[in-house]
């Protein structure tokens, strides 16, 4: 058992870890307000952005000439991920969540032959990725002196992306992160970028028709480079507000925890002291009878 001194310095112990998480979720809570509106406000841009390419693409009279970033290259052999995470920590399982996403899909892209390439996004991923993909993750951006998603970065990663397709060193680019749901949900998603899923993209296609100036082609070179850059922007957007989602979910268990902790502590040691005080009555009681 424990000394009382063990005890005591122990509850001390959970009691500061306890304040710490407690501001750490109040921290949390007030950059989440932030960045829980500017993710719902940048969802309506990313699809309006994409129903106008899929209008686009639809009026194009030669598409075997069409751009490369809407059509694709014509293979399907290298795959390009690029796996969003954080740069910091004590998130919950914000970072395995994405982590766990990307490593299944590897999986089936390693199991039909195709060859893989990883740009990770964060540091935390390139951590606990670089253990049994090393050889694969051909960059690894992190963002740590950026205080918020910004669409500077977004585009620098989109650059990369674009000059690395241009290079024909990719076939196909999909991206990885959480979606924002609420608090304590948030959904993992890969998402294609290069070239653009217009399958699965079909139902959210505009029915309205417009006229275009100049033509869809020289509109499209334009604007597929922007929507790549969009796209990942949305994407850190919806990482942003899910990871302080996440970590002040994370932050308030703990600080549930570190108080039923304490509680359990503050009984035993009240016990211990009580038996200690018990003790000794017993030996004055014994000391005095046996004069």
């Amino acid at each position: 058992m424990a000394s009382l001194d063990d005890l005591k310095k122990r509850i001390a112990s959970v009691k500061s870890t306890q304040k710490i998480t407690k501001a750490m979720k109040m921290v949390a809570a007030a950059k989440l307000r932030r960045a829980q509106e500017s993710a719902e406000k940048g969802r309506p841009y990313s699809e309006k952005m994409n129903n106008i390419i899929l209008n686009l693409s639809s009026g194009i009279s030669d598409k075997e000439n069409a751009p490369k970033l809407l059509s694709g290259s014509g293979n399907d052999k290298v795959h390009l991920c690029v796996v969003m995470t954080s740069d910091r920590g004590l998130c919950g399982g914000f970072n395995s969540n994405i982590i766990k996403k990307a490593k299944s899909y590897f999986a089936k892209l390693v199991e039909e032959g195709k060859d893989l390439k990883i740009i990770t996004v964060g540091s935390k991923g390139n951590d606990q990725l670089k253990r049994a993909y090393g050889d694969k993750i051909i960059a690894n951006i992190s963002f740590k002196e950026s205080k918020n998603a910004n669409y500077f970065d977004a585009e620098k990663v989109g650059k990369m992306v674009i000059e690395k397709f241009g290079a024909e060193e990719f076939d196909v680019c999909t991206i990885f992160y959480n979606q924002f749901k609420n608090v304590i949900t948030q959904i993992p998603q890969a998402q294609q970028i290069i070239p653009l899923n217009v399958e699965n993209s079909e139902e959210d296609k505009s029915e309205d028709s417009y006229e275009f100036e100049p033509d869809e082609d020289e509109i499209l070179s334009n604007l597929l480079p922007k929507n790549i850059s969009t796209q990942i922007f949305k994407a850190m957007l919806e990482n942003s507000a899910s990871e302080q989602g996440s970590r002040m979910s994370a932050m308030d268990n703990a600080t549930r925890n570190a108080g039923e902790m304490v509680d359990k502590l503050t009984i035993e040691y009240n016990r211990s002291r009580q038996a200690a005080i018990t003790k000794e009555l017993i030996e004055i009681i014994s000391g005095a009878e046996s004069l």
